[in-house]
């Protein structure tokens, strides 16, 4: 103890508390994932690699059996339901659907998803001839059209940023990415961190509040660019953290 502590003590005043470490994340193991949008390509690949972590993943669509069919191929008992049922049964809801879909979708299911830790992956986008460029929604972003259409749920963006081809590609093990965390409370935030650090390869970044993101959701247009010059499939890195 410095002679400032002691002094702060004999005082009376309390000794500051130390700085919670941002890399100490919750355990959210025990969590039911559930995935609207999961027969597409990102919310399937995404229901794959966490289910393949030993999360329990529900995948949702507009029909029961079509979710069904898509669990089935997946396997790691993965189950399929229509939307309504995956957002009640879930304790984080992973919405994956397409942009066009995303504002009626969340809609219908504002009741399902009150009380709930809402993640929103949905990039606005729009494509010509010239390639894919930002959309930018009267709220904002799709992450805010999601939080002011579900004041009920908590409401976090994140996995805007992988590539469906590598998330649903069995042969490949890990996928070394970061993964853009944005939300309004820490505690949220931090789940969903720990959730993304469940996926071999991938850890969770917090990148600010709901605000910001749409300029993370835009960066997907230019990832899309890199990867149709290179033949890739890139992903991002935030050094010095």
């Amino acid at each position: 103890m410095t002679s400032s502590d002691s002094a702060q003590q004999s005082a009376g005043t309390p000794a500051k508390a130390p700085a919670k470490d941002p890399w100490d994340l919750p355990d959210v193991s025990g969590l039911v994932v559930g995935v609207l949008g999961g027969t597409g390509p990102q919310g399937k690949g995404l229901a794959y690699r966490l289910a393949l972590a030993g999360q329990k993943v529900i995948i949702g669509s507009r029909a029961a059996e079509r979710a069904q069919a898509a669990a089935g191929e997946l396997g790691h008992g993965v189950e399929g339901a229509d939307n309504a049922e995956t957002a009640r049964r879930s304790d984080i809801v992973i919405v994956a659907v397409p942009w066009e879909g995303h504002g009626k979708t969340l809609e219908s299911l504002r009741e399902e998803l009150a009380g709930k830790l809402v993640v929103d992956c949905v990039n606005p986008l729009g494509f010509d001839k010239k390639g894919a460029y930002a959309l930018k929604p009267e709220e904002g972003s799709a992450a805010e059209q999601a939080a002011a259409l579900l004041p009920d749920s908590r409401v976090a963006a994140a996995f805007h940023h992988l590539s469906a081809v590598l998330l649903q590609d069995p042969e490949i093990d890990r996928i070394d990415t970061d993964v853009m965390v944005l939300g309004e409370e820490r505690v949220d935030v931090e789940i969903v961190q720990a959730l993304a650090g469940r996926i071999a390869g991938m850890r969770g970044v917090f990148a600010g509040r709901l605000r910001n993101a749409h300029q993370v959701e835009s960066l997907v247009a230019n990832l899309i660019s890199v990867n149709r010059r290179y033949k890739a499939h890139a992903g991002l890195r935030v050094t010095d953290v």
